[in-house]
């Protein structure tokens, strides 16, 4: 290969990794590519993979913009550097570190607790693959300055990732984000990094939580009687390879559920998913071999969990008795009504409970608590929102649960982040609840857009990889802000919020106001006359732009359920191809 056809600033950053303290087999890589593929030197070395206000994720392999043993210690010294300021005082800083099913997660994890063992703190690492909210409990639990988890939850296989979590359970937010990401960027060579880790500091940690966190999530059941008439529900549940099968089974034991069918072949770990496209619950693919075995044995319920085990998916018989998957809003409804019906009818609701979810998950959530005089707060996507607003409340008010779109929820406080065990208990209490009222999910789920009217959202998004598409995202997002649409789907635009400047536009009495509640965030909102509501954003973790649709109409019979269901289908369709995205 001619290197006069590479960048200088990259071959700079290649040749300094060819000359620098890095292991042989790293050199060989990066040689390799120098040589012989011109593309992904460029894409491994154009710029630094960034500690963001989540973390790292990339795909691993050699380079300043992948995840591999370098990027994971100059992250974790940063994070290191940033606690040693912060707990100055402190006689031992704690941490403890969990990881998922992907590969070299282990090996990540093992390396974050030795460059933080090599700089005098305290580590428990699990001894094996952990559920993401179980980590959040264990900071809690043994009262840790912070923890990590190595996971790139549902990404492709390539990919892995690093997340921090503060004190409280709950993601960083500011102050603690920036000022982390300022630390971390400060480290500009391998040098700087210690990674000589002292074993004697390292205390592995196993059973002994899962059974304190276990018995947490079992406290949160709301129909224990029920249960134990139905608990024969025939359940299926896949872990699609990842760590749910350490916990998810055994919490719906310990709720009562005693028919509980799993997929065998995604019950191995597996960082290469190797029996799915994407180990994404999300995506009807992933979930194929879990309905085919519901099918088998008619079952009453589908639930698969993400990787890390935050996420779940489910899929639910309709009225036709064929399976069908429910999105994240309609799961995050029917969890929302089940809760804040049961605290209702046990009398539990006093009037200082509340619910959280993100702008762009469902407004039917708000009708439901408005209705029953909850408080709903709205904040930006993403679950350490959720988590911040609890730790804001938690000594005068009372979480009854929240929710995300992206098939993320949480019940009760002791997680400060989106938990999958928790949530699969939950739904299947749910089963077994509307079964007892002579219902399916289906049902319920019909009931409720009776009661509040039909809402229907989805999402879409478009895939822009590498350099370019990251430069094609910022300039989609900028025509958004500089040419705004008058209208969409022949329906006029009435407002539109932008979070990154913070200001709402009303174009119906052309007042401007500012948005100054929330954080900052390259998020831009559109209103229609019609009631439709489009949300626009970067993916945070994604090469992706990211567009969600809601719309809306009242449901007159449950009989017309289909048919209007498939009306709303259509308008989405419509206000897709009227924005030109397909």
């Amino acid at each position: 290969m001619n290197k006069q056809n590479i960048d200088k600033s990259i071959l700079k950053k290649a040749q300094s990794w060819l000359e620098g303290n890095y292991d042989n087999t790293t050199k060989k890589q990066v040689k390799y590519l120098l040589e012989n593929d011109v593309n992904e030197l460029n894409d491994a070395f154009y710029k630094d993979l960034e500690f963001g206000t989540g973390g790292l994720r990339g795909t691993m392999g050699v380079g300043t913009n992948r995840m591999n043993k370098y990027t994971v210690g100059m992250a974790t010294q940063g994070l290191a550097n940033y606690l040693k300021k912060i707990y100055k005082n402190e006689k031992k800083i704690k941490l403890v570190i969990a990881y998922d099913c992907r590969n070299n997660s282990s090996f990540f994890a093992r390396t974050a607790a030795d460059v933080l063992t090599a700089n005098g703190f305290k580590v428990y690492l699990f001894d094996e693959l952990r559920p993401t909210p179980e980590l959040s409990f264990a900071v809690r639990y043994l009262k840790c300055n912070a923890g990590i988890v190595i996971t790139a939850s549902h990404n492709p296989k390539e990919y892995n990732g690093y997340k921090v979590y503060w004190n409280d359970g709950g993601q960083l937010v500011p102050p603690h984000d920036k000022n982390i990401i300022e630390q971390v960027e400060k480290i500009k060579n391998i040098n700087e990094v210690n990674f000589k880790g002292k074993s004697k500091h390292i205390e592995i940690i196993s059973k002994n939580i899962d059974d304190e966190y276990l018995k947490r999530i079992k406290a949160l059941s709301l129909s224990k009687n029920i249960i134990k008439k139905h608990r024969h529900l025939k359940i299926v549940y896949t872990s699609i390879h990842g760590t749910g099968i350490k916990l998810v089974p055994q919490s719906l034991k310990k709720f009562g559920f005693r028919d509980v069918n799993l997929v065998d072949t995604q019950c191995i770990v597996d960082g290469n998913f190797s029996t799915v496209k994407s180990p994404n619950p999300e995506e009807p693919e992933a979930l194929s071999l879990a309905i085919r075995r519901a099918k088998q044995i008619d079952a009453d319920l589908v639930m698969a969990t993400d990787p890390d085990g935050d996420r779940v998916g489910i899929a639910v018989k309709n009225h036709e008795n064929k399976f069908v998957l429910l999105n994240g809003n309609q799961i995050a409804s029917l969890l929302i009504y089940y809760l804040i019906n049961k605290w209702k009818s046990d009398g539990k609701l006093r009037g200082n409970e509340y619910i959280v979810k993100t702008i762009v998950t469902t407004e039917l959530l708000k009708d439901i608590a408005d209705k029953n005089n909850v408080k709903c707060f709205d904040v930006l996507t993403g679950f350490k929102y959720i988590a911040e607003v609890i730790k804001q409340n938690e000594k005068h008010s009372i979480f009854i649960g929240g929710g995300e779109e992206s098939y993320g929820y949480l019940m009760g406080d002791f997680v400060r982040d989106k938990d999958a065990v928790i949530s699969c208990s939950m739904i299947a209490e749910i089963c077994a609840w509307a079964i007892h009222n002579g219902k399916t999910l289906y049902d319920l789920l019909a009931d409720i857009y009776l009661e509040y009217g039909l809402y229907k959202e989805r999402l879409m998004y478009i895939v822009k990889k590498g350099k370019s598409g990251s430069e094609e995202i910022q300039k989609i997002m900028k025509n958004y802000r500089d040419n705004p649409m008058l209208f969409i789907n022949n329906s006029n635009i009435v407002m539109i919020k932008d979070y990154l400047t913070q200001t709402e536009k009303n174009f119906v009495n052309g007042t401007e106001k500012s948005l100054t509640k929330l954080p900052k965030s390259n998020v831009i909102q559109f209103f229609l006359k019609d009631k439709t509501k489009i949300t626009v954003r970067p993916s945070g973790t994604e090469p992706k732009i990211k567009y969600y649709f809601s719309v809306k109409t009242d449901l007159e019979d449950k009989a017309k359920f289909e048919e209007t269901n498939k009306m709303l289908e259509k308008r989405i369709d419509n206000v897709i191809s009227s924005m030109g995205l397909i």
